[in-house]
């Protein structure tokens, strides 16, 4: 197993990325005959070959040859040769992120002076070279704002025991490119790798239980510790001294505008794990991360604040506040520093112990602690400006500064926990306390008029609407509780550490006044006795199907027009947020219809706020799989319209997106500085008006039409076909999917067999196991194609759409990137197993028939002979993969089809089930952005 490489190339940089996937298959060959002999080895070896050369060249007596050896392998091997090929994927995923970092570091070790694209210099001195002065490039900081957001949606098909074997395997193969390394100490190396290959080969890849939500907590807080805590305040750094380069004559301190948050322990809607209770728990654990981590810090500044009083003269502010720690704080676990002269340290150890008095529930409203993250800022200003009064300026910059923004960023609380919960259960305890106060009997009945006059009018009215005397039924007391979490949070933890609570399916303005009303029944919100509205945790509806996108303007703008609703906007900076699902716009109506609906929302939803002064911030529910919305970070960012990013963006980090982009601090340093590079270049675009060219209304109108041709072709089959269920159920591993521990949440909001009630992660993880992908590009080709009409001129003017315009583009380059990664011919052998011959035949000719339309006319809008002909190194990439990928796959039918057999007998084969997961684990390592 040593011969795929990625061969865009015959540079130096290629032939290292060649090095390292030949290195570890070799050793990933030792490990095979080590723990299964020669025969594993050879058997391997042979179903390698045979794919190659079905890949080469398709000639029907070698495919029958090699689905007849993939069916001949004796259970034992089958295990093996599974988990050998699956291993061999996240072997190669390690080499390519590693060869992601090398080829970054030999650009700049070879650019000298000039700039790469994509990186923060690039985008300082585009601004500087295109006339913004410095109370403009000021402006256009301090307007910025990303806030990335991370959720335990389950598509991270890894075990952490997994990604830490891989994080050492990554660690060590970047030791290869060390020339200083001798002969003995390359040996060792390898020998340690090989170690490592043992360890992973031998450790289970598969949970045995369903993670808690606890457990994603501390998954998701894993990447706080690993990398965040120190890539994060790097990436401010480059970017103050690039300004500082390229605007030499003024001192920056870039505003804080990237951060990230969370909705780990926070997001219930349909994961009744997530209780009042966790969430206290989790904001409790995230503050232990941020203390721990600043007593870590200031632990190794220890060792740099040497400074003696006999040499240099500290500020008499530094000796006063010693002086009045001296006063407030007892040593108790932090050992004193005896020695008066070094005062630095001195300080050190009180600003110690009051980290530790956070933890300890007995110094709660005590001065020996630190009441809030700015007392923890200003003793660090203190230092930093005794340091600069002595000229150790470079200490000062180079640590404290540092630590000043990692207190910025992180606060007494790691990240901001967004709290999410479905509509229908505000609904249904509204009703519950509006029935129990006699006010109306059944609320929910209203129409949704009177429910809007009652919950303003509510709003307005003093009076409380719960009472500790009254019971209400489990469901309402859970609700309740939430908002007394929050507020508890709120004064514990700080303000930010909560701010949004996001509504999922709002349908309608009541369900977002709903949140309001038992916001205001806490404290989170209320009028002060001048009528001043106070509003600390904002309503967040989350608009996701077709229909409330097209409803959501008009709904935002009923909101906007109540006095009360405005007031509380009024109260959080005059900035509303609001999410857009991708994933189940997609499953409603399909990749060109959910792009092109989102689009329109957001310029409408943008259009609405603006007519009362609101600014918007945009929340984009996006997953990893092209399906659910995944691009690179940079992309989703300059994709969106200029004039609907000016309040800021949200953006949800999801499952494996989450360890590609942020186990390895070199390849998170470059995500969040492309995205800080794409901030930039957007709000360049919107200040020039450029993004907006003359042609757009006409080409809006084009994809107007396409859209809704593409949405009648797509709703004809996944919701006007009567058997389409059955076949999406027998033809992909979807059941099987579900028992795959990878979340703690079910796959499913309601115990419904519906499509309606299906959540849209397992939708597409299934359709992308079965490598149909049928979400990321089924009904485009009908769309485009009804445009087309075989007209030349309507070519010219999709071609010069593709060219010009940026939306258009990046649909149909995720088509791209979809048709490619897709293989009807595997995916019939999935089809297969429909139980209906008939059905099988009609549904699977239908998906075909529009593959190779979709295709078809992405060659003639692209110009290009080959799919992704215009990405190189990506279309190889895929084209390698793919051999190794066809084994896994064709296994997995045949294990499907054995599992399904026994169980309709009713009987069961953990063993059997066993393979079938291990087989959706490879796929998933090989093919990536599964979910």
């Amino acid at each position: 197993m040593t011969e795929l490489t990625v061969t865009a190339g015959k540079s130096n940089s290629n032939n290292l990325l060649r090095r390292d996937i030949r290195f570890l298959g070799n050793i990933l060959g030792e490990v095979l005959v080590h723990q299964g002999g020669n025969e594993l080895l050879d058997i391997v070896e042979k179903i390698r070959e045979a794919s190659k050369s079905l890949r080469a060249v398709f000639l029907p007596e070698l495919y029958e040859e090699f689905k007849a050896m993939i069916n001949s392998l004796e259970p034992g091997i089958r295990h093996q040769v599974i988990r050998a090929f699956a291993i061999y994927f996240q072997l190669v995923n390690i080499a390519e992120q590693n060869h992601r970092i090398r080829r970054k570091r030999d650009y700049e070790r070879s650019a000298g002076e000039s700039v790469q694209l994509g990186t923060l210099e690039a985008s300082v001195k585009d601004l500087k070279d295109r006339g913004f002065t410095f109370v403009e490039a000021q402006e256009i900081l301090e307007g910025m704002s990303l806030e990335l957001v991370m959720t335990a949606h389950p598509t991270e098909a890894m075990r952490r025991a997994i990604l830490d074997i891989h994080k050492r395997i990554a660690d060590d193969v970047m030791q290869l490119d060390n020339p200083t390394l001798t002969f003995r100490e390359r040996e060792q190396l390898r020998e340690k790798l090989l170690n490592e290959v043992i360890t992973l080969w031998q450790t289970d890849e598969l949970r045995d239980r369903k993670p808690t939500v606890l457990d994603e907590v501390r998954n998701g807080m894993y990447y706080f510790h690993e990398t965040l805590f120190h890539v994060l305040p790097e990436v401010y750094q480059e970017l103050e001294r690039c300004l500082s380069k390229y605007y030499p004559e003024h001192l920056w301190h870039v505003p804080t505008y990237l951060r990230f948050g969370s909705w780990i322990g926070g997001d219930r809607d349909g994961n009744p794990s997530v209780t009042s209770d966790i969430t206290w728990e989790t904001l409790r654990m995230q503050r232990k991360l941020a203390v721990r981590e600043y007593q870590r810090i200031l632990s190794e500044l220890f060792k740099h604040l040497s400074f003696s009083t006999t040499i240099v003269d500290v500020t008499d502010e530094l000796l006063a506040s010693i002086q009045k720690d001296r006063l407030q704080v007892t040593l108790n676990k932090t050992p004193k520093w005896n020695n008066e002269k070094e005062p630095y340290r001195v300080k050190l150890t009180y600003m110690t112990e009051k980290l530790h008095n956070l933890l300890d529930e007995s110094k709660k409203d005590t001065e020996e602690r630190y009441s809030d993250v700015s007392g923890l800022i200003e003793d660090l200003k203190i230092i930093d400006r005794s340091l600069r009064h002595h000229y150790a300026d470079y200490v000062a910059n180079t640590h404290i500064k540092k630590l000043v923004r990692q207190v910025e960023l992180f606060g007494f609380h790691t990240a901001t926990l967004d709290i999410r919960q479905h509509s229908q259960e505000h609904e249904n305890a509204m009703t519950e306390i509006l029935a129990n106060m006699n006010i109306v009997s059944n609320y929910a009945e209203l129409q949704e008029e009177e429910k809007v006059k009652l919950l303003e009018r509510l709003l307005n009215d003093p009076r409380p609407l719960t009472s500790s005397h009254q019971e209400y039924s489990e469901s309402t007391s859970e609700c309740l509780e939430v908002y007394r979490t929050v507020f508890k949070a709120q004064q514990e933890f700080g303000k930010k550490c909560i701010t949004s609570y996001l509504i999922s399916m709002a349908e309608a303005a009541s369900d977002v006044l709903e949140v309001m009303v038992f916001s205001k029944e806490v404290g989170l919100f209320y009028k002060e006795a001048d009528g001043t509205v106070v509003c600390t945790l904002q309503s967040v509806p989350l608009f996701e199907t077709i229909d409330d996108l097209h409803e959501a303007p008009e709904i935002m703008r009923q909101l906007f027009s109540m006095p009360i609703y405005r007031q509380s906007v009024a109260a959080m900076n005059d900035l509303q947020e609001i999410m857009l699902g991708y994933s189940d716009s997609n499953k409603d109506g399909g990749v060109v219809t959910a792009n092109w609906e989102l689009r329109v929302a957001m310029k409408q939803i943008t259009a609405a706020a603006n007519e009362f002064g609101v600014k918007l911030k945009f929340f984009h529910g996006r997953g990893g799989a092209l399906g659910r919305g995944g691009m690179p970070l940079n992309r989703s960012i300059l994709v969106q319209a200029p004039q609907t990013i000016g309040g800021g963006i949200k953006i949800t980090e999801q499952g494996e997106v989450i360890s590609s982009r942020y186990s390895l601090k070199g390849i998170a340093y470059r995500s969040l500085e492309n995205a800080t590079s794409a901030l930039i270049t957007a709000a360049i675009q919107a200040r020039l008006n450029q993004g907006y060219d003359s042609d757009e209304e006409k080409w809006e109108e084009i994809i107007a039409g396409i859209s809704e041709t593409s949405l009648n072709k797509y709703q004809d089959l996944v919701f006007r076909e009567p058997d389409f269920l059955k076949f999406f159920k027998e033809s992909t591993p979807l059941l099987e999917v579900g028992e795959l521990n990878i979340g703690s949440r079910p796959s499913k909001r309601k115990n419904s067999d519906r499509f309606e009630d299906l959540r849209a992660i397992p939708w597409v993880f299934a359709w992308t196991q079965s490598r149909y992908l049928f979400p990321a590009w089924y009904a485009a080709g009908t769309g485009l194609n009804e445009f087309y009409q075989n007209n030349e001129e309507n070519m010219k003017v999709l071609q010069d759409m593709y060219e010009n315009f940026s939306f258009f583009r990046s649909l149909i380059d995720t088509l791209q990137f979809a048709i490619v990664k897709a293989d009807l011919t595997i995916a019939k052998e999935y089809a297969n197993m429909c139980s209906d011959e008939v059905v099988q035949n009609r549904i699977f000719e239908q998906i075909e028939e529009e593959f190779h339309l979709t295709k078809a006319m992405i060659l003639k809008i692209t110009g290009l002979t080959e799919i992704l002909d215009n990405a190189p190194a990506l279309q190889e990439s895929i084209r390698q993969r793919n051999p190794y990928v066809d084994p896994l796959s064709y296994l997995q039918v045949q294990l499907l089809a054995e599992l399904r057999e026994i169980r309709e007998q009713g009987q069961d084969d953990p063993i059997l089930l066993r393979e079938v997961l291990l087989t959706i684990n490879g796929i998933a390592a090989g093919l990536r952005n599964t979910g």
